[in-house]
C-alpha cells in the first residue's frame, strides 16, 4: 500500500479540517505522526482524525507555519481558499491566503528540507483551446483564485528547479466525494444528490453540455501520496482522462437515486468554461498513477 512509506515520518496537512486536506490526514494517521494546521474558519474539526495533532491558526501567519514546520519531512498544502466567488469579491484576502501564503511554506519548506505537494488546480488553465488539457496548455485563468493557484504553482517550479526543494504541484481537475461542501463545479454532485434525495428539481445551469473531468477524493488522495514519495518534481494533472456533461450528471445522480425528479435548467453561469477534461499520461508515466473510481461507482457509494 501507498501509505506504508509514511510509517515513522512527521506529515503536516495544511488545511487537514478541509474536505481533501481531511481525506489526506485520515489516509495517513495511523502510519504517521501527523500535524493538521487549519484555522477552522471553513473546516470542520470532525475530519481531523484522532490520532492527528491539530494546530489551530491561520496559514498567513509566519510564526505559526514555521511552528508547524518544526522537523516535518513531508507537507500536503492544502489550505487556502477555495471559493472562486469569494475570490472574486475579494482577491486581495485570496492573494494573501492562496498567493503570499504559499510562498511564505516554500520558503520555510526550503529551511527544513521538507518535500512540497501543492495543492494546485485546472482553474489555472482557464477555458482551454482543446481537450484533453495537457500540463503543458496555455494558462489563462479567469478569477483571482486561478491566477493565485497559477502563482504558487509556478512558484513550486521555481523552488524546485532554483533552490533545489524537493516539491510537486498536482493539478486537481474536478473533485469529490464524501464530506464535500456544494460550491462551484466541485461540490456540483453534492448539490445533485441532495436536491434527488429531497425531491426537488436538479437544477442544471445553461444547455447542460458543458463537460467536467470528475475525480473522486480516494484517486487524489492516491496521487498525493505517490507525488510525496516519488523522486519526480514539476506539476502533474489529478483527474481521470475522461469528460462527462453536466446532463449526464444529472442523470446518473438520478439513477443512483433511483428517484424521477424533473431536470431543469436555469441560466448558464458568466464565464463558464465550456470543456474540460485533464491529459493524465504525464501523471501515469511519471507517478505510476492510474484513476480507480469510475463516476458511477463514486455517485453510487454517496447515494447509499
Amino acid at each position: 500500500m501507498e501509505r506504508d512509506v509514511f510509517t515513522g515520518r512527521t506529515v503536516l496537512v495544511t488545511g487537514g479540517a478541509g474536505f481533501i486536506g481531511g481525506h489526506i490526514a485520515d489516509r495517513l494517521a495511523s502510519v504517521a505522526d501527523v500535524r493538521v494546521l487549519d484555522d477552522l474558519s471553513t473546516g470542520d474539526p470532525a475530519r481531523i482524525p484522532t490520532e492527528a495533532t491539530l494546530i489551530e491558526g491561520d496559514i498567513r501567519d509566519v510564526a505559526t507555519l514555521r511552528r508547524a514546520m518544526t522537523g516535518v519531512d513531508i507537507v500536503f498544502h492544502e489550505a487556502g481558499m477555495v471559493s472562486v466567488p469569494v475570490s472574486v469579491e475579494r482577491p486581495r484576502e485570496c492573494h494573501a491566503t492562496n498567493g503570499t501564503a504559499t510562498l511564505d511554506l516554500l520558503a520555510a519548506a526550503r529551511r527544513t528540507d521538507a518535500r512540497i505537494v501543492f495543492a494546485s488546480s485546472a482553474a489555472i488553465y482557464g477555458q482551454p483551446d482543446d481537450v484533453p488539457v495537457s500540463e503543458a496548455a496555455p494558462k489563462r485563468p479567469n478569477s483571482p483564485y486561478g491566477i493565485e493557484k497559477l502563482a504558487g504553482d509556478q512558484y513550486v517550479r521555481l523552488y524546485a528547479e532554483r533552490y533545489g526543494l524537493p516539491a510537486v504541484a498536482l493539478r486537481y481537475f474536478n473533485v469529490y466525494g464524501p464530506g464535500q461542501g456544494h460550491n462551484q463545479y466541485a461540490g456540483v454532485i453534492s448539490t445533485f444528490l441532495e436536491r434527488a434525495r429531497s425531491g426537488d428539481p436538479i437544477t442544471v445551469e445553461g444547455d447542460g453540455d458543458q463537460t467536467r473531468d470528475f475525480v473522486h477524493v480516494d484517486d487524489v488522495v492516491r496521487a498525493n501520496l505517490l507525488a510525496a514519495t516519488s523522486d519526480a518534481s514539476g506539476a502533474f494533472n489529478v483527474g481521470t482522462g475522461a469528460s462527462t456533461s453536466i446532463n449526464e450528471l444529472a442523470r446518473a445522480v438520478r439513477d443512483a437515486t433511483g428517484t424521477e425528479v424533473p431536470i431543469t435548467h436555469t441560466d448558464p453561469r458568466p464565464n463558464d468554461i465550456r470543456h474540460s477534461r485533464a491529459d493524465i499520461a504525464r501523471i501515469s508515466e511519471r507517478l505510476g498513477f492510474e484513476p480507480r473510481v469510475t463516476l458511477r461507482e463514486g455517485i453510487a457509494t454517496l447515494a447509499e
